[in-house]
């Protein structure tokens, strides 16, 4: 009687620590899933700041370039009004020296 009391202590025993086996099992993976979880959106708040990083500095640079080649066209025609205004007076004097001439 004593062995088979024995026999079922160990068999309780047994089914005790399988039993906090799998709710250990359980808990861990849970866990696991929660850190994969944060993990996963930490990395999506990072993705998002680089994001918003990027497109900052791409405006920025964007806006500047604009900036720099409107700079550049204003230039550009007042060279060019420069050169015809020369060439017109030119022209203009050649006009005048024929009809007088």
């Amino acid at each position: 009687m004593e062995l088979i009391k024995k026999i079922k202590e160990a068999e309780a025993q047994a089914q005790e620590i399988i039993d906090r086996a799998r709710a250990d099992t359980v808990r861990m993976a849970e866990e696991g899933r929660k850190k994969r979880q944060a993990a996963l959106a930490e990395a999506e708040q990072q993705r998002k700041k680089a994001i918003e990083s990027a497109l900052t500095t791409a405006k920025a640079d964007g806006l500047a370039e604009a900036q720099k080649l409107k700079e550049q066209a204003r230039k550009e025609r007042q060279q060019l009004r420069q050169k015809a205004e020369g060439k017109i007076s030119a022209a203009v004097a050649k006009v005048m020296d024929y009809l007088k001439g």
